[in-house]
């Protein structure tokens, strides 16, 4: 693995077209294989009249709450007639049950055949109301409603912002084809927004949540494209000689960061987001590639072998001398800073393992957060409380999500499917 870093992409693209992994389309399945540390216990209480709704919201906002690492929900059922006003509950025995917080709620039918939905989250020891809303839905919008309800509680209880109404992108092989897939962050809803017999690699969210850039080889060669998910119009931004790939958008979405070897070898050029004003921004021998821009747009932080092994670099966005962020182990590489650029997550090699680290910027710090042996591309979740990544188990991609700390573990799996390359969306405009 000499020169390293046409890197991680390459090698998946490799292994894929040694393998072949048919199946039927399916939605990722999440598994909770580690839990939290201090979890707030929350009861649900299903809503009065939600049965007459196709799902249940407050299954919904149940599995989103545990899937968060955040919380412990109680057992709630037995509650007849359904509580809908603070008024009906019996907070003693809340109390007893040790519930810090309960959810009480009602659904409505309207007469154009929509429905009312309001909710209500209590503070049981205090007895009061933190909150609540109404929503007017039809059918189709139970599970982003759901979403919703689970990230005001998620906020109103943690002071942090919920991620349960994000997106996540990922690419499938299947049938001897990819497909670059949108779900929602818990896995169900994916929709395909390119299929192709070539490899797609590398997505990357736009900030506004409209666009995704990736990397496709159906021109035979690594060719950078926009794509609107709005639209589904898309267009190439960075198609020259040579290899194009590695994606990295602005924090303002104006630019993008990209790896070209049109000039000889591998370095990153910035280019504004049609594909205009390209201009080369490291200057070295050496392979640079993975670039991912800082959250206050400043410096990007990028893989290079230049000091002789793979090691992560920061150099400011416009052009300069980078330097080493990493020296811990002889592989260190795909750095993505945090939401709040105080951290950073890559994939270091120790021994033979290939694992998802976290470093503190500030005191420099490391953390291995994963227990798999074959990770890549770690993606922060927009509050920085998680990280989705890839890894390998069985011989196959798979997704897996692990918190900052290492303590909250998931598994996002498609039956007997290769997914990989994930990429968590930002927050969207309600």
């Amino acid at each position: 693995m000499k020169r390293i870093l046409q890197l991680v992409a390459a090698g998946w693209m490799l292994a894929c077209i040694a393998t072949h992994a048919g199946v039927a389309r399916a939605q990722l399945t999440i598994e909770i294989t580690g839990g939290g540390g201090s979890q707030i216990p929350i009861a649900v209480l299903q809503m009065a009249g939600e049965s007459r709704l196709p799902q249940s919201i407050t299954e919904i906002v149940e599995a989103d709450l545990n899937r968060s690492g955040r919380f412990r929900t109680l057992y709630a059922g037995g509650v007849n007639p359904a509580p809908t006003e603070p008024a009906q509950v019996n907070f003693a025995e809340w109390r007893n049950r040790s519930a810090d917080a309960m959810l009480i709620g009602s659904v409505q039918p309207l007469p154009d055949g929509r429905f009312e939905v309001r909710f209500r989250l209590l503070d049981v020891p205090k007895q009061t109301q933190l909150g609540g809303f109404a929503y007017t839905l039809n059918a189709s919008q139970i599970r982003v409603t759901a979403h919703r309800i689970a990230d005001f509680i998620y906020e109103k209880l943690t002071g942090e912002r919920g991620v349960f109404s994000t997106k996540v992108a990922y690419v499938v092989k299947q049938d001897g084809r990819f497909e670059l897939r949108v779900a929602d962050a818990d896995g169900q809803g994916a929709q395909v927004a390119l299929a192709s017999r070539e490899p797609i690699i590398s997505p990357a969210w736009a900030p506004d949540g409209t666009r995704i850039a990736y990397v496709s080889f159906e021109a035979k060669k690594p060719v950078v494209y926009v794509h609107s998910l709005t639209t589904s119009r898309r267009q190439p931004v960075a198609n020259f000689k040579g290899s194009n790939s590695a994606p990295a958008w602005s924090p303002d979405g104006k630019q993008l960061a990209v790896v070209l070897s049109r000039e000889g070898g591998s370095q990153i050029f910035l280019m504004n987001a049609d594909g205009s004003n390209t201009r080369r921004i490291t200057q070295s021998t050496a392979v640079d590639t993975e670039p991912s821009f800082s959250p206050d747009g400043q410096s990007l932080y990028f893989t290079s072998d230049r000091g002789g092994s793979p090691q992560i670099y920061r150099m400011p966005s416009s052009g300069g001398e980078p330097t080493r962020i990493t020296f811990n182990g002889s592989y260190n590489v795909s750095p993505r800073p945090s939401p709040d650029g105080k951290t950073l997550a890559y994939v270091a090699r120790e021994g033979g393992r290939f694992q998802v680290t976290v470093m503190d910027l500030a005191s420099k710090q490391t953390q291995v957060v994963t227990d798999t042996q074959r990770d890549e591309s770690p993606s922060f979740a927009p509050n920085g409380r998680l990280i989705l990544y890839a890894t390998e188990l069985g011989g196959r991609g798979v997704l897996a999500a692990v918190s900052a700390d290492g303590r909250v573990k998931q598994r996002l799996t498609i039956q007997a499917a290769d997914v990989r390359e994930p990429a968590w969306g930002p927050y969207l405009a309600q």
